[in-house]
Order: C-alpha cells, then structure tokens, then sequence
C-alpha cells in the first residue's frame, strides 16, 4: 500500500447461489478478512471498507428454486442467509454484504444499463447495439461455449449438453475497449497479481479475438434477473449486474462511501472469473469514466487431499464444519497456513489436527502457559518491562507479508518467533535462576522472563488479523495487573 494511502477498499467475488457455502468461497473471504483487519489496524476502522456477498439471478437460479419446489426469490433468501450465517461463525469482519437481489443494487444496475445505453466508445461507437445472436450457451457457465471447448460434445466444467439458442440481445461493445486495457494492464495502472494471472490475461487479450459480450436474454431464456430497462421482452445478463455490485453497494454515484472508497483498491477472486474481471469489468467501468480497480488478487483452483473437490466424492467441506470443531480463529490459521496465495493448492484437511496440535497447542498454547506460570511463581505476577508496538520489528515483518498478500509466510515468520522464544527459554532456564540467591542470578531471571513476556505480547499482536479472538485473550493474560497461568488452555488438545 502507498505510504500515503488513507483509505482501503477490499472485496470478495459475490458468491453464485447455486452452490452453498465450501472452503473455496471461505479462503477467498478469509483472506479479504485478514487485509481488512491489518488495514484497520494501520490506518484506522472509518478508512478500510470490506464487502462481500451473493450473487442471485440467472438461468441456473431458477433452475435450482424448482428443484427446491421454492419461489424463485424464496430460494435466493434461504441460500444467501447461509453465507451470510456462516461468515458470521466464521467471525468475518464485512462492512457490508450485498446481494443482487436487493431493490437498492437493482435501480442503481437500471441507472448503470441506461447511461450505457447513451454512452459512446473510445472511437464513437454505442456501448450498447441489438444484434441477433446464435450459439451454444451453458447453462452452468450462464455464458456461451464455442464448439472447440466441448469434450465429447458436453461442457467440461459442468459435464452437461449445452443448448443452442439463436435470439436477439443487447450487447456490450467491448472490442472498442481492448487496446485501452492491454495498455492498462501492461502499465500495472490496473496489477493482476501474480504475475503468471497477468501474462494469462495479456495472452487472452493479444493472441484471441474477443467477442463483444452480451448484457442480456430474452425473457425466455433467463426469467431470473434485473428488467432491461427500455425492453421488457429482455433480463440483465450476469457481468453487468454481477460485476455492478462492487458500486452498488457503496451507493454509486452519490453516496457518501463511493467518493470515499471507489476505487477499489484489492480486488479478491478464484482464477475461473478472471477474465470477467480483468476484461469486461475494466470496460464497463472505462464507458463510465470511472476510476479503475488498483489491483486484481487471483488465487489459483483447489484440491481437498489432492483430489477434486466435488459433491460426488463427497469431499466437499463446509466452512461451518471446521468451525464447530475448531473455532473461527484456529479454522482461519488452519487454512492459510498451508500453502501461498496464487498457485493451484491442495488443501489438506486430514493434516489439520496434527498441525493444530504442534502449531498452536504444543506451540503457542504451551509458550503462554509456560511463561505465565514462571512469571507467576518467580516474579508474583510482575514484570517491569513495558511492550512499545512501534518498535516491534516482528510486526513490521509480518505486515510486509500481509500487504504482499504472501499469508503463509506471515504465519510461519510467527510461528518461528514462537520456537525461538521457546529455545530462549530452555537456555536460559529460569526454574534453575529461581533457586539461585545470588543478585545477579535474579537480575538474569527478571531478564529472561521479562523478555518473553515481551516476545508473546509481540507474536500476539501480529496475530491479530488472522486470529483476532485468541490474539485479545493472550494479550489480556499478558497485560492484566498480576500475570497468572490462564485457568483453561487456549488451545484444547484434540485426539
């Protein structure tokens, strides 16, 4: 982040309701959680907005209302209330949650939809034209499928026929956009990190003819959407409503939060909607004349104990699931401290209890109790020593990590502190100190302690976005008027 920065904007994807909540929307909310929190920390609650939410209308919605034997906006209720519970177990610090179903996003997507349709391109051509349109159309991917994509004849995502549909629908006219974003992204004025999703990106935009992009269906083909303003025969089709969100929830074009945080600043998402928003989003927003997104962070797909993660297999994990066994803050250090953000990743939950055992039971967990009960022998509960935050060069550390959304690493410089203040520990052996009588076998004493209590204080505060609620309660322990061993482990021992 700038040095000057003083404000930051962080979202989420909003999440497709034809799914219920996994580990994959989770990490992606996470992570956004993690940066909100440090920002908050750094430049202050009022300066760091964090949205995230549900993405309620298409084809597919409608499909899986009637499966339900639901109304269609019956369905969408009862979907988006589970994210929303479950990022509330999962103790995510949002500042707003949208959905695309509610009236507020849908009159600013009909405002939005009738500037397009007075706008002109880069080189005078309408943003928006009627055209008539033929092809093979996914239901699944809710977009078209050229013939070369299909594996014996079906989707490959999706394992399903897709269904050729000729009709007439408005289109986006996003081939007079194209050289303005490859020159954009080239400049990082708009960063697709990692760098390998920025080459995937310029390789789309050089080497392949983009088709303009519809921005809606006939009413026929997708019955669940936002009424086309000056056609009632059409639906808003998904990119213009879906990717509008980021907006819509900060009240464009008026309100008070949109001139405060528009542009958004880190913009979170899996790698398959890439191309939506390192593409068609740019575009909308450049036919708007508004400012860009800062940066576009893309983690790559997942595996659940190297296999694909699917219903069939029944290796699907609910986010509520780990949170009931381990807690919203062990269950967030659980996942991230697996692997780097970016890449393909294999999420290995049969590992989790092993790891959560060693990390923060054996380790962090063991390092409280420790020094606390020395303290509380040795010293009746005092130290002298006063912890500055300013001069905290583990802090520094971690929020350089943090900010290079490189979280793995942040943990395990944390968790190295840890083993470090334990081996610190096991040198200097204060219960050998404490028996010793002499002046400077209790100056030392005092010293080693003192130290420690400073080191915990130190690992506790880098924890704190990515564990907020273990992070206060060892800071309470250490800071209280008399240090004690806490009454009850921070971390239970599982298994």
């Amino acid at each position: 982040m700038n040095k000057e920065q003083n404000k930051i904007y962080i979202t989420t994807p909003i999440y497709y309701i034809n799914d219920r909540p996994h580990i994959g929307h989770a990490y992606t909310t996470i992570i956004a959680d993690v940066l909100a929190r440090y920002y908050r920390q750094k430049i202050g609650s009022d300066n760091v907005f964090f949205l995230t939410g549900t993405d309620e209308h298409g084809a597919k919605i409608s499909e899986s209302a009637i499966k339900y034997n639901l109304d269609t906006q019956d369905f969408a209720d009862m979907i988006s209330s589970e994210f929303f519970e479950s990022w509330k177990k999962l103790d995510i610090s949002n500042n707003g949650f949208i959905r695309t179903t509610s009236e507020k996003h849908k009159t600013i997507v009909r405002d939005i939809l009738l500037k397009l349709k007075e706008l002109k391109t880069p080189i005078g051509n309408d943003v928006l034209y009627e055209s008539e349109y033929e092809g093979l159309y996914c239901v699944g991917c809710e977009k078209y499928i050229l013939e070369s994509e299909l594996i014996d004849g079906k989707c490959p995502d999706h394992n399903r026929v897709p269904e050729k549909l000729k009709e007439k629908n408005w289109f986006f006219r996003l081939s007079d956009f194209i050289p303005s974003i490859i020159e954009k992204i080239k400049s990082n004025e708009i960063e697709v990190f990692p760098e390998t999703r920025k080459n995937e990106v310029l390789g789309i935009l050089e080497k392949q003819s983009l088709p303009d992009f519809s921005i809606s269906r006939s009413i026929k083909s997708v019955p669940w959407g936002i009424d086309l303003p000056w056609d009632e025969n059409q639906k808003c089709y998904v990119w213009v409503d879906a990717l509008s969100n980021y907006i819509t929830a900060l009240d464009y074009p008026d309100g008070e939060n949109f001139k405060k945080f528009w542009p958004a600043d880190i913009q979170l998402m899996a790698l398959e909607i890439l191309k939506f928003h390192a593409i068609f989003w740019p575009a909308i927003l450049m036919a708007l004349d508004l400012p860009l997104p800062k940066k576009l962070a893309i983690h790559g797909f997942f595996t659940i104990d190297d296999k694909k993660m699917s219903k069939t297999l029944g290796n699907v994990i609910n986010p509520n699931d780990l949170v009931e066994k381990y807690g919203p803050d062990v269950t967030k250090y659980l996942i991230l401290s697996q692997f780097g953000f970016g890449s393909e990743s294999d999420i290995n939950v049969s590992e989790f209890p092993a790891k959560y055992n060693a990390d923060l039971v054996n380790g962090l967990g063991n390092l409280v109790n420790r020094t606390t009960k020395m303290v509380e022998d040795y010293l009746s509960g005092n130290v002298y020593e006063k912890y500055e935050i300013r001069e905290d060069s583990l802090l520094e550390l971690v929020g350089e990590n943090i900010e290079c959304l490189d979280f793995r690493t942040a943990l395990i410089n944390i968790m190295a502190t840890i083993k470090l203040t334990d081996q610190w520990i096991d040198k200097d052996k204060p219960w050998e100190l404490s028996k010793l009588e002499d002046e400077e076998s209790k100056i030392k004493l005092e010293k080693v302690l003192n130290a420690s209590i400073v080191n915990l204080l130190s690992i506790a505060n880098a924890l704190k976005p990515f564990m907020p609620n273990k992070s206060q309660e060892i800071i309470d322990i250490l800071t209280a008027e008399k240090i004690v061993k806490p009454e009850f482990p921070l971390f239970p021992r599982i298994g």
